[in-house]
C-alpha cells in the first residue's frame, strides 16, 4: 500500500560538527522538525547530514527521521531513512527505507520504503510504500 503526505520543515538547528578529514565538499549536520499532512500525518525529528556545496548545488544528503503520528489513521511511531545525490540540477541515487523493528502502537511491524518527491513549485511530498 502507498500512503502519501506533504511536509514542511521548521526549527533548523545547525550543529558545530566538523569532521577531522577535509574533502572536496563541505560536510555538515543539522536537526530539523517536519510536519506531515495527508495520509501520513504527524511530526518528525530529522537528523540530516550532507556533503554539499551551496554555490554549485552538488552533493549528497543522508537523513534519519523519527516520526510519530498516524499512517492511514493508525497511530504510532517509527523511524525511516532516506538519501539522495544531486549534480546541481537533478536527483539521483535515491534511497529510502522504513527501519525494520522501529514501529510502535498500531504501526508495530511496519516495513517498506519511502520516496521523496519535490514539485516544480517546491512542495515536498513523501510517499510511504508499506505493508500495513
Amino acid at each position: 500500500m502507498t500512503s502519501t503526505s506533504t511536509f514542511t520543515t521548521s526549527d533548523f538547528d545547525l550543529t558545530d560538527y566538523v569532521p577531522a578529514i577535509t574533502t572536496g565538499l563541505p560536510t555538515g549536520h543539522l536537526r530539523m522538525n517536519k510536519t506531515y499532512v495527508g495520509q501520513v500525518e504527524g511530526r518528525s525529528v530529522t537528523q540530516f547530514t550532507s556533503a554539499f556545496d551551496q554555490s554549485s548545488g552538488v552533493g549528497t544528503y543522508v537523513a534519519m527521521e523519527s516520526f510519530e503520528g498516524t499512517v492511514d489513521g493508525r497511530p504510532g511511531a517509527f523511524n525511516f531513512a532516506h538519501a539522495a545525490s544531486t549534480s546541481g540540477s537533478d536527483r539521483s541515487d535515491e534511497y529510502g527505507v522504513i527501519v525494520t523493528g522501529s514501529g510502535t502502537g498500531e504501526l508495530d511491524g511496519i516495513r517498506g520504503t519511502v520516496r521523496l518527491r519535490i514539485e516544480a513549485d517546491g512542495t515536498h511530498h513523501m510517499d510511504f510504500d508499506h505493508n500495513l
